[in-house]
């Protein structure tokens, strides 16, 4: 009999303790991106308090990381507004929050939005990852380089004879 009495307690704790943990979701207005390399982009993200207490002490932040291992990513020069603190969320209500992207390395990126606690322990929710490519902008044309190549010269030496012409 106390051993069903020390499980019964057990269960209204562990009950008690996930109806008092933060009850967020995070998601984004979309799943990929495609774009180039110095473009910007938008998105947004979805915040919501799905529990029956409000939220208060929230902030959130922007992350950036590589598929490839051999990329480099700091995520500074992707975005200088990577976070925001944000207002107490009542049960059931949502926040949205507009983020802005450059897009600063060619290759496959994943974009992701984490929410937690300003101030103690507590959990951090994480929004799916908005999945970028960036391309690679060629910032070179070489089509109809050469009658440049070869006329620009010639007009400098057509000029350069007929001045020398005119002198004598």
């Amino acid at each position: 009999m106390k051993r069903s009495g020390l499980m019964l307690v057990a269960v209204i704790l562990a009950a008690w303790f996930a109806a008092s943990a933060q009850a967020l979701t995070v998601g984004l207005d979309r799943s990929s991106v495609e774009t180039n390399i110095g473009h910007r982009f938008t998105f947004v993200s979805t915040i919501a308090n799905t529990g029956s207490t409000t939220e208060s002490g929230l902030v959130a932040h922007l992350n950036v990381l590589s598929d490839d291992p051999g990329v480099y990513v700091d995520p500074e020069d992707w975005s200088s507004n990577r976070t925001r603190y944000l207002p107490a969320l009542a049960p059931h209500q949502t926040l949205r929050v507009t983020w802005t992207v450059q897009a600063v390395n060619s290759g496959q990126f994943a974009v992701y939005v984490a929410v937690l606690p300003r101030h103690g322990p507590g959990p951090i929710t994480t929004s799916p990852p908005l999945r970028v490519a960036v391309a690679e902008r060629r910032t070179l044309n070489s089509g109809g380089v050469l009658p440049l190549v070869l006329g620009i010269p010639a007009l400098i030496g057509v000029a350069a004879v007929g001045t020398r012409r005119r002198g004598r």
